[in-house]
């Protein structure tokens, strides 16, 4: 079936180090599948990453000048490919993104998408976002002041409502 890619909404997880991002889109990734939606996701990590080891036979393609390879098995394919500078998250799901319906995204705290910031309380610290940065939900341990909607992150189903409401009443019923 499939989508126009550039048609796929993106909503980015952001928040302070720590303060449960990961564990957020967990939860609504096993919410939102339950309910049969496609959920993909990108993870941004400014300090670069490594899924191809040394003396494994994809590092030793990239080591001998390959462009691009792809690790292929059944049920999986990962590409390495090299790239100038840093995609952002609409080039990152139009090059690499199919048959999805939503991408959740964690990182990318300046990039114009909706942002949903995640806050923990105990951490007494500065919040990232604001209405001008495109903010659309605040998740947390506690109430905060906030010009937008806030959730509670034990809410998955109330957060992944939110988000279906939002994002998704155009798209098919799962």
């Amino acid at each position: 079936m499939g989508y126009d890619r550039s048609m796929i909404p993106i909503v980015s997880i952001v928040g302070k180090s720590n303060s449960g991002k990961t564990s957020l889109i967990e939860k609504l990734i096993a919410e939102l599948t339950r309910r049969g939606w496609r959920v993909a996701t990108i993870k941004h990590n400014r300090h670069g990453f490594e899924i191809d080891h040394e003396g494994k036979d994809s590092w030793r393609h990239k080591k001998a000048g390959a462009v691009t390879t792809v690790i292929a098995s059944p049920g999986r394919v990962a590409v390495i490919t090299d790239i100038e500078g840093d995609y952002e998250m609409a080039q990152i799901r139009d090059l690499y993104i199919r048959d999805a319906d939503i991408i959740l995204a964690e990182g990318f705290k300046k990039n114009p998408h909706p942002k949903i910031e995640v806050v923990r309380t105990d951490l007494k610290r500065e919040r990232l976002c604001g209405p001008d940065d495109n903010l659309i939900a605040v998740v947390g341990d506690r109430p905060v002041p906030a010009e937008v909607p806030w959730f509670d992150w034990n809410d998955g189903p109330g957060i992944a409502d939110w988000i279906v409401g939002r994002f998704l009443p155009e798209r098919h019923d799962p």
